[in-house]
């Protein structure tokens, strides 16, 4: 049976509680009822997914600046696992730098948003997430 887009489950990788909580009352505010599941860090993380802690089909929206394991490190590891190699990662960061960008999306990331560019406009972000979910088939 199909998965409606509803059932998609957004994993939010954020060590920043007050960045957090926009992207959450964000979700809420365009009554997009999808489940959030949060990890302060790509450690915390790669621990919800091999333990199956997080439902798919998921989309994973990752901050690179964190403790412990940072963005990069993460995607490193993800695409290297056969198991999460297929996951859609999107990147929600403050780092402008082309750099990072370059690194990001060298592991095969489907966007990177910059935090400080979005401003009033991250609702589009939020609206772009929403929309992706609702037409693409993702993997169960």
């Amino acid at each position: 049976m199909a998965k409606k887009p509803t059932d998609v489950t957004l994993l939010l990788v954020e060590d920043d509680d007050i960045d957090a909580m926009t992207i959450e009352r964000s979700f809420l505010k365009q009554r997009i009822a999808n489940p959030i599941v949060r990890a302060y860090d790509g450690i915390e993380a790669l621990d919800l997914l091999r333990k199956g802690d997080v439902s798919r089909p998921l989309i994973v929206l990752l901050d690179l600046q964190m403790p412990r394991m940072g963005g990069i490190e993460f995607l490193k590891e993800i695409r290297a696992d056969e198991s999460l190699s297929d996951l859609v990662v999107f990147v929600l960061t403050t780092s402008k730098s082309e750099e990072d960008m370059l690194l990001s999306y060298r592991q095969h990331i489907a966007g990177y948003f910059v935090k400080g560019e979005a401003g009033e406009k991250f609702l589009d972000i939020v609206n772009v997430l929403d929309s992706y979910w609702k037409v693409v088939h993702l993997p169960g």
